[in-house]
């Protein structure tokens, strides 16, 4: 009976119990969904301070356009009239940006411009968020380049 307790409790102390490992899993369960917590959101406050570094990267352009163009684009021209020449514009000098990528907002939609803009601003450029569309929270937030 003895030499029967002995391998017993020889075995146990081998290895964990499934209580012991179901504490464990939802610990290590708890730390990781807090770290992803804190890593997405950071990551749509990158994507919001992208958005807006990308529209004020975008004035120097627009400026540019305007000194030789005598004006800036208008609404219906749109950012694209950095990339090539409307019809009618005399004086363009661009293309103004490399590529199209660059009128697009972190979340590969493009940016929407309008002149004059609200305000009485010459232009404004606005990003709808991750969403595309008006209004909303986080990452969802629209961006305009006079906030």
């Amino acid at each position: 009976m003895k030499l029967l307790q002995l391998s017993v409790n020889r075995n146990r102390a081998q290895g964990f119990s499934l209580i012991e490992i179901i504490v464990v899993v939802t610990i290590i369960m708890g730390i990781v969904a807090f770290a992803v917590n804190q890593i997405f959101g950071k990551a749509d406050q990158a994507q919001a301070k992208l958005g807006k570094a990308k529209m004020v990267s975008l004035s120097g352009p627009l400026d540019i356009y305007k000194l030789d163009t005598g004006k800036y684009p208008t609404t219906q021209e749109g950012l694209k009239a950095l990339i090539a020449v409307p019809s009618g514009v005399p004086n363009w000098n661009g293309p103004y940006v490399k590529n199209a990528d660059e009128l697009k907002d972190p979340w590969r939609n493009d940016f929407i411009y309008r002149s004059p803009g609200a305000e009485n601003r010459a232009y404004e450029i606005v990003s709808l968020g991750a969403d595309g569309q008006e209004g909303g929270d986080g990452a969802n937030r629209d961006l305009k380049s006079w906030d």
